[in-house]
């Protein structure tokens, strides 16, 4: 377990997590505007577009602070 966590030291690699996990999330946000109906439609949509956006902006934040390191992170499509 604690090999696994090691990987997370690298910023490109919390950034693919953190983008996959964004994207999951929206999608998910997506099928529950599709696949439900009524209030538990409009709640859980607005639940995942929230966490989505929490997500964004606490890895905008996190980003911002590892520009000032010698980091060679280009991009989330340059780790891909």
């Amino acid at each position: 377990m604690y090999e696994q966590l090691k990987r997370l030291r690298e910023f490109g690699t919390r950034s693919l997590v953190v983008h996959s996990l964004m994207a999951v999330t929206f999608v998910a946000a997506i099928a529950s505007a599709f696949l439900l109906s009524g209030q538990l439609q409009l709640v859980s949509f607005v639940a995942f577009v929230n966490f989505t956006a929490g997500l964004w902006v606490s890895h905008s934040v996190h980003s911002l602070g590892n520009t000032f390191t010698e980091d060679e992170y280009e991009g989330v499509t340059g780790e891909l």
